[in-house]
């Protein structure tokens, strides 16, 4: 099954585990850390009587031998704390008596009893009196009822003679809605550990879930070839302006398929359409190995080619550095392209004659502008050399290029031109700058926000003659273009990719 790979596995098992741990700590926390709780540990259980055992030899102490029973001493430090998740009032405590808590020492008697004053918890020196209970005799010890705050703690340092070190000690009592009773015994300065155990190693298998998830994402060969690949030898013709994008999805197919040559022969949309069908027709194997890119739809009269739409490609109009106009309105563009208007001072610009370099007939980027922004078609040709006059007639200049890069670099050269390129083409070229058509700027990321206003802009179309075999090379291509990485492609050329939503809709639209 294609679903069921390591990553896959260990994805869902993560998210299995992190739901389960999930659902553990909610349980936890609305069952366990809601009960009130005092945990208590010895902390210390030393002799300090005759004989004592220190380090490689015996020390006598006699600091208790003149005392009567004191010989065999002992000092136990004992930590109470509030290790629960709610604070504990004097009224918490259950019992009857006016302590609070018992603690038992087995087998010992209690001679003495000191209360250590933690830092920041002067207030429960105050409970600490005989009229609050605190009291001994033998071997118990009477606690008073100290309100601990969460975290807080105190503790005791018993002077004890008699049994033996290390003998049982008991702490007694009750806590509503809580309880009393041992943790873990710990040195004075070893702080409790923040987590349970339980707690702790969720926490660690989850770690190693995402680390080897991670591993396996890191470590993994992510260059999968494309659906489908496919080997042979296959012919992309048609749109200049549309070229430099299938140039490169061309380059990445044959890098992910093996076997697979893909040539990029672009001489404008309409020239490729006508060719694509010259192809069709002249093959005895049905459709040919040549697709056809076309900016907008293919002209009437070829009912054999079957179309697939690929993107939605924005266009502008550029005018070169020195003229500082910067939008137009279509008016103006169209009686621009009337020969109406044959100096831009008429537009309130500088004082240079208007020069019109446009495409070939061939071009569709010039079908678009025709088709969308002028209405019509543009005045004849008049000059070849996109300066001077063959036509002395002509209202204007106007010279054909045969590509979108003649276009952009005559324009960036000639003070006064005017000319049209694919959007990502015109960016970011010197000595020319992009107009504005009635204030709306040409930019893709306005379409997939919705804003439709720009009207130089149409479908990417992709032309077959008839409907190439599934196994074919430019089945696969076309299939390799219109999904996954090649939707990326399309994208970072500044073009939107029919199979997103947005683009869905406006190639759907088309």
């Amino acid at each position: 099954m294609e679903w069921l790979s390591a990553e896959n596995v260990v994805a869902v098992g993560t998210a299995v585990i992190g739901i389960v741990a999930s659902a553990v700590m909610v349980w936890y926390e609305r069952r366990v850390p809601r009960r009130k709780r005092i945990g208590y540990r010895v902390q210390m259980d030393n002799p300090i009587g005759e004989n004592v055992s220190s380090g490689r030899a015996n020390v006598r102490l006699g600091w208790f031998d003149e005392a009567p029973g004191m010989a065999d001493a002992t000092f136990v430090l004992l930590r109470i704390e509030n290790d629960g998740s709610q604070s504990i009032a004097d009224n918490d405590y259950t019992g009857r008596e006016l302590h609070g808590l018992t603690a038992v020492f087995a087998g010992r008697t209690i001679r003495g009893v000191s209360v250590t004053q933690p830092t920041g918890t002067d207030h429960l020196m105050d409970h600490f009196t005989p009229s609050a209970g605190l009291d001994y005799d033998d071997g118990t010890l009477r606690i008073p009822r100290v309100p601990l705050n969460r975290g807080e703690h105190f503790k005791l340092l018993v002077l004890l003679s008699g049994g033996h070190v290390g003998s049982e000690v008991r702490l007694i009592g009750g806590i509503r809605d809580g309880e009393v009773s041992p943790n873990r015994s710990t040195t004075p300065d070893e702080q409790p550990p923040l987590f349970s155990r339980a707690a702790r190693l969720i926490t660690v298998m989850l770690t190693v879930c995402v680390v080897t998830l991670a591993l396996i994402v890191v470590l993994r060969d992510d260059a999968r070839p494309p659906i489908g690949c496919q080997k042979g030898e296959l012919k992309v013709i048609g749109s200049t302006a549309f070229a430099p994008v299938v140039r490169e999805l061309a380059d990445k197919y044959e890098k992910d398929c093996e076997g697979a040559t893909i040539t990029v022969d672009a001489h404008g949309s309409t020239a490729g359409v006508r060719e694509l069908r010259t192809s069709g027709g002249a093959s005895k194997k049905g459709s040919p190995p040549v697709v056809a890119l076309s900016d907008g739809p293919k002209p009437g009269g070829f009912p054999e080619l079957r179309e697939s739409r690929v993107a939605v490609s924005v266009f502008t109009l550029v005018v070169n550095n020195k003229n500082p106009v910067y939008n137009l309105s279509l008016e103006d563009v169209r009686r621009i392209y009337r020969g109406e208007i044959r100096n831009w001072k008429q537009l309130g610009g500088p004082d240079l004659p208007v020069l019109l370099v446009s495409r070939d007939a061939n071009s569709g980027t010039r079908q678009v502008f025709q088709r969308e922004v002028l209405g019509r078609g543009e005045i004849a040709n008049s000059s070849l050399d996109c300066i001077h006059k063959d036509d002395p007639t002509a209202p204007v200049v106007r010279c054909e290029l045969d590509s979108t890069d003649q276009v952009l670099a005559t324009v960036a050269k000639l003070p006064g031109a005017i000319g049209y390129s694919e959007l990502n083409l015109a960016t970011g070229n010197k000595g020319l700058h992009r107009l504005t058509l009635d204030g709306h700027e040409p930019s893709v990321e306005q379409l997939e926000h919705g804003v439709a206003d720009y009207p130089y802009r149409e479908i990417e179309y992709a032309y077959t003659y008839g409907d190439p075999p599934a196994d074919s090379l430019a089945s696969s291509f076309l299939t390799y273009v219109s999904r996954g990485s090649g939707q990326q492609v399309i994208r970072t050329h500044g073009h939107l990719p029919c199979g997103t939503p947005v683009g869905l809709k406006i190639c759907g639209e088309g």
